[in-house]
């Protein structure tokens, strides 16, 4: 056996050790799940939206049992865990031996587990990310045990094909290896995975329309969402400084920096206003917004350490994504009291005109009236960022486990429902 292939285990609990207490999905015991990451769990990016969907669910009295490639970030109470790319207490990049076979390794590994962490009961969930599930997904459903398999963006072929066609509109060539650009071999996979798995949960409504387009069963698709870290937000300083939206993410065409441009620079808002462009931009793509980027009241400030702090100091979010799964900066935004602005496309968690506005992907007319309203009528901003800081409990990691939990126990019914009809 390959060292790779036998899972390091550095901290451990009996399955049973806990009062008893927690939730449980179809039985009365405690309600146990196998958590798959096959990447660093608390690094940036997913890295991070994972570890707080692990953490909140210890923290709601769930034995969760986690297998990752490697930790980042410890989670202090779960009842194991595993790490499948470590030698040695030191990190295997996935480079190192590639990303195919460092999948194909987290999947085996994890799938063998199985059956060792769960005893399949009426209490046991395996919870499994993309790239890395399909064989896991297959152990749960022969021992009976539901397994649901994140989906942190829209169905995959959707994915490519949305965002094939925003880089053609443009005149740019999509990066090649990139994670949203076509992969045959990336498809199958995550093909394989939607198939293997009882329920597939999905964080809004966009990407569960977009898994509805291509034959998948209501019924499958379980709604879930993601949430944000909620601390006292940076106090908000508005009086004296100008109208300020504020683009923060990936600047490449996926996002829609070019749509959030052409809007801002077609306002009134641009008149007296700014707009400050935060994060890592695509050479390719900051040469073609070059003239956006040149207007007057706009700053490219690169990527900041302090996210909350920039969103706190905006009157509002730009966000006319293409495409996207849940957005966390429309969560963050939200609890800084910057009013998000967003393409349906962002899934994003906001009561229309109450707490933000939303468009239709690439209705430029729409942002743009958008920014004119809200610049001219202060008041109607200021009631939304406040409406918008009101809700920060809501917008929470630990008010959405609640919805994950509410999930497995979907997963449950479904897995019950299908092994009636196997009868």
């Amino acid at each position: 056996m390959s060292v790779l292939t036998a899972p390091t285990e550095w901290s451990a609990r009996a399955r049973h050790g806990s009062d008893g207490g927690g939730p449980h999905p179809g039985g009365g015991g405690v309600l146990a799940v196998l958590y798959s990451f096959p990447f660093a769990l608390g690094a940036p990016g997913i890295g991070f939206t994972a570890w707080n969907q692990a953490n909140e669910l210890v923290r709601a009295g769930v034995d969760v049992h986690i297998v990752v490639a490697s930790v980042e970030k410890p989670i202090e109470g779960a009842a194991s865990v595993r790490t499948t790319l470590t030698v040695r207490g030191r990190r295997v990049p996935h480079r190192a031996i590639g990303r195919d076979r460092a999948m194909r390794i987290h999947d085996a590994v994890t799938a063998r587990l199985v059956g060792r962490l769960l005893d399949g009961s009426a209490d046991d969930v395996v919870h499994a990310w993309p790239l890395a599930s399909a064989r896991t997904l297959r152990a749960a459903r022969r021992r009976g045990i539901p397994g649901v398999r994140e989906v942190p963006n829209t169905h995959t072929a959707h994915a490519y094909e949305v965002v094939a066609r925003e880089y053609a509109a443009l005149g740019l060539e999509p990066p090649r290896g990139g994670s949203h650009t076509g992969d045959a071999r990336r498809l199958a996979t995550e093909e394989s995975e939607y198939a293997a798995a009882v329920g597939l949960l999905v964080p809004s409504e966009a990407v569960a329309g977009s898994f509805l387009d291509r034959g998948f069963e209501n019924d499958r698709l379980l709604r879930h969402r993601y949430g944000c870290t909620v601390t006292a937000p940076p106090a908000r300083g508005d009086g004296g400084r100008p109208f300020t939206a504020v683009f923060l993410g990936r600047g490449s065409p996926r996002k829609g920096l070019h749509t959030a441009l052409q809007a801002w620079t077609a306002s009134r808002a641009a008149a007296g206003g700014r707009f400050l462009v935060y994060g890592l931009l695509d050479d390719d793509y900051a040469a073609f917004l070059a003239p956006l980027l040149a207007h007057p009241s706009v700053e490219v400030r690169g990527v900041t350490p302090e996210p909350m702090s920039v969103l706190a100091a905006a009157d509002v979010l730009l966000l006319p994504t293409v495409e996207e799964g849940s957005a966390l900066v429309t969560y963050e935004a939200q609890v800084a009291g910057c009013v998000p602005l967003v393409s349906t496309a962002a899934g994003a968690v906001i009561d229309e005109g109450v707490t933000g506005l939303t468009h239709r992907v690439g209705d430029l007319d729409a942002l743009t009236e958008q920014l004119d309203l809200l610049a001219a009528r202060p008041e109607m901003l200021a009631r939304m960022s406040r409406a918008a800081m009101a809700r920060a409990d809501e917008l929470s990691w630990a008010a959405a486990i609640q919805a994950t939990l509410a999930a497995y126990r979907e997963a449950a019914r479904l897995m019950g429902r299908s092994s009636h009809a196997a009868a």
